[in-house]
């Protein structure tokens, strides 16, 4: 860059014989004395050094000579005053470049150096050149720094030392030199040119914004140093960072043009914060809807407290996203859960809150809650220190009382649990690589569609996904890989869990996860999973297998199809019911288990795949569909691939309703149930009255409530082989378990029939 070729500006002074009443013995500001007719100046037309130049004898004890000329200077330019001298005779002074530093507006810049170097004539007829740069930026030679309000300058020398020399002073001559500090012409911006300063306390806030708007399409340039910014910047242009910035945790670095990871580490020299003030920035800059990682791994010693990161938000709902890259745990004690226990009193009247809890102010909100009547997944949500109330994310089932419990705060990766509200978030192609020593994701308490797109959940050393509340709602989780730390443990060793979900409409789609002890607890209603592959098997033979898939609402209304389960089963349950007994409501219903792969091998017997487990009596199917399904066992057979876990209660089976149980394959299973169910029985001798017992095979073991035909396949007779043409008549609900029919002829016949009975209305 070059003000003079580019943009025709008039740098150098004119020449001693043109004059000298341009030349100034002050600072070269108008009315100020000049040397035209001074008795210690004169114009010498011809030196055998320098042809035309001034010569002049030094009579003050700072001796002035400036041009009365403005010489442009403007951010970002640097000019060179050189000066060519020589002694006559007389003392011997120094000689130095120096200025006066101008603003537009016709003001002195104060505070700034307005002289250069200083060099000492030491004999008589030598040449000395002198030079120095003026420009606005702290630059490497630049001794006279002026900032971007300079607009111009007076320059010249000053004479100092011993005062009745004679020297002789050649035309002075200004130049532009800016190319000198740039590596690509025409480019480049450089903050510093700005008057930012990289020594880590002064604000350059200004200066930074000062380059933004001058730089034109150019790059903007962040040299090595420290910068500190005291309030929020806004930068349009690409930004390039040799150097870092600094600035206060409430203010935020806007990177518009260049909005990406790497350029936030490189910004603020360290990955972590790198990654949180990217983050504050996309929560409150409109122009970016994501932000890339640029498949960069972020290492971090610590939970990410994302909330923290967003110090002027507490809730956030437009679409935003952060994609592409990984976020690894690195060593840290800073990963230990905090384990709390704690005297407590829950009444089902007020089903979410513990009261008069002990010890509260140590107990993270959450913290997961375990005791004796509290089911699965269940957080703490929020609470109030002074009132020692703690709201949970879920009812419990069996906790009426005062008892102490345990609460645990798992540490996460990245964890949003600090926002009251955060809706539309997601994240997309993101390893969360925990390392076995921390848990991945935790959500806000509240807010909904919460996207989980494409990432790697892996190792996690508790918890995938955590919800606390019901920052679940309409949670999206598809195309994700979870992968355990417990790999190598045997089932009933495994403590991990994927993920939880408190509220209505999630959706999980085209998952896979491997060997945690449950894949995935689902409250709430309303839930679709679909075309997931979750597995959780050891090498035990005959071992035991635990829950893929937890539904803890008994009225789901939920659809589990195309999913390939693996070593183990689906578990529906009211463990969330603040009241487990049916005193009113739906019961167990709304469930389709359909077009599934059930497979298990080295299991016990009484290994099922559909487990339904009541936490309280009275309750009954009321609405399950399970059809086109795939049971296999390897390694032996299983008795049956449903039942009812009784550990609290049994199933009400009188009551059951809209179950339909078919079109499913069975292979080494012992009792393949269905309803309705297609019985045929033989009687070889005659009898009035025929017994046809279910076998079982009425799915759960219910009861032959009902039957829908029965035909008799070949000639039905009597005693005597006399063929008879009648029709009987059902008694249902029959034999000590209410699983058998009873069929009433009008006589006594033999024979063969085809019944269809079913276990419900």
């Amino acid at each position: 860059m070059n003000k003079a070729i580019t943009e025709g500006l008039q740098l150098m002074p004119p020449a001693f014989a043109d004059g000298l009443d341009v030349w100034s013995s002050g600072d070269g500001t108008p009315g100020s004395d000049t040397y035209d007719g001074a008795a210690n100046a004169v114009f010498v037309a011809a030196d055998a050094d320098f042809g035309g130049c001034l010569e002049m004898q030094k009579t003050e004890n700072t001796q002035k000579l400036r041009f009365m000329g403005q010489t442009p200077l403007e951010p970002g330019c640097y000019l060179q005053i050189k000066v060519r001298i020589k002694a006559v005779s007389g003392a011997l002074p120094a000689v130095r470049v120096a200025g006066w530093a101008g603003a537009s507006g016709g003001s002195h810049i104060g505070g700034v150096s307005e002289y250069g170097m200083q060099y000492a004539l030491t004999e008589y007829g030598k040449v000395l050149e002198v030079t120095g740069i003026a420009g606005s930026g702290e630059r490497g030679g630049v001794e006279m720094v002026w900032g971007r309000d300079a607009a111009y300058g007076h320059f010249g020398l000053d004479l100092t030392g011993a005062n009745g020399g004679v020297v002789r002073i050649d035309d002075i001559e200004i130049t532009d030199i800016t190319s000198a500090f740039y590596r690509k012409m025409l480019s480049v911006v450089d903050v510093t040119d700005y008057g930012a300063v990289g020594n880590g306390s002064t604000d350059c806030a200004a200066a930074f914004e000062a380059a933004d708007a001058a730089a034109d399409g150019r790059r903007i340039l962040v040299p090595a140093g420290e910068f500190y910014l005291a309030s929020t910047v806004s930068l349009n242009h690409e930004t390039v960072f040799e150097g870092t910035v600094d600035m206060p945790d409430d203010q935020m670095l806007l990177l518009t043009k260049n909005f990406d990871f790497p350029s936030y580490a490189a910004a603020f020299g360290d990955e972590g914060l790198g990654f949180r003030k990217a983050f504050q920035a996309l929560i409150n800059n409109s122009d970016h809807e994501s932000l890339d990682l640029m498949g960069r791994k972020i290492s971090v010693t610590g939970p990410i407290d994302m909330a923290a990161a967003v110090p002027n938000k507490t809730s956030y709902a437009t679409r935003r996203i952060i994609r592409n890259g990984q976020i690894e745990a690195a060593d840290s004690a800073a990963w230990d859960s905090e384990t709390v226990t704690s005297q407590a009193t829950y009444s089902a009247s007020d089903a979410r809150k513990l009261t008069n809890v002990a010890n509260i102010a140590n107990i993270a909100v959450g913290a997961l809650v375990e005791g004796a009547g509290v089911g699965r997944e269940v957080y703490v949500r929020s609470k109030n220190t002074g009132a020692g109330e703690l709201t949970l994310s879920a009812p419990l089932y069996d906790a009426e009382g005062t008892q102490t419990f345990t609460f645990t705060d798992f540490k996460y990766l990245v964890d949003f649990s600090g926002f009251s509200s955060l809706s539309k978030f997601g994240v997309e192609g993101i390893e969360f690589q925990c390392n076995g020593r921390c848990s991945a994701l935790r959500l806000a308490p509240s807010g909904s569609v919460f996207a989980i797109d494409s990432c790697f959940i892996s190792r996690p050393k508790d918890r995938g996904i955590t919800s606390i509340g019901t920052g679940c709602q309409g949670i999206l989780i598809d195309n994700c890989q979870f992968l355990s730390h417990e790999d190598p443990l045997d089932v009933s060793d495994r403590v991990s869990i994927g993920l939880n979900v408190n509220n209505n409409d999630a959706k999980l789609r085209s998952n896979r996860a491997t060997r945690f002890r449950h894949f995935a607890v689902l409250g709430g209603g309303n839930n679709t999973v679909t075309g997931n592959h979750f597995f959780q098997g050891d090498s035990v033979a005959g071992g035991v297998r635990t829950a893929g898939l937890v539904l803890t609402s008994n009225n789901c209304t939920s659809t589990v199809s195309d999913n390939y389960i693996d070593n183990c089963f689906i578990e529906w349950t009211n463990e969330w019911d603040p009241t487990p007994d049916f005193t009113g409501g739906f019961s167990f219903s709304a469930l389709s288990v359909t077009a599934n792969v059930f497979l298990s091998g080295d299991v016990a017997p009484w290994f099922s795949y559909i487990v339904i487990k009541p936490y309280g009596s009275g309750h009954y199917l009321n609405g399950l569909t399970v059809t086109g399904n795939k049971f296999r066992s390897l390694n032996g057979s299983i008795d049956r691939a449903e039942r009812v876990d009784t550990s609290f209660s049994d199933l009400d089976f009188s009551r059951s309703k809209n179950v339909v149980f078919s079109g499913n394959m069975y292979h080494n299973v012992s009792i393949q149930s269905a309803n309705p169910l297609r019985v045929l029985h033989g009687q070889s001798s005659a009898s009035a009255t025929w017994t046809v017992p279910a076998g079982g095979e009425l799915p759960f073991q219910g009861h032959a409530r009902y039957v829908d035909s029965v035909m008799a396949l070949g000639p039905l007779q009597t005693s005597g082989n006399s063929t008879r043409y009648i029709t009987p008549y059902a008694e249902v609900l029959q034999g000590a378990d209410s699983d058998e029919i009873r069929l009433r002829w009008q006589e006594a016949v033999k024979g063969e029939v085809q019944v269809l009975m079913r276990m419900d209305s």
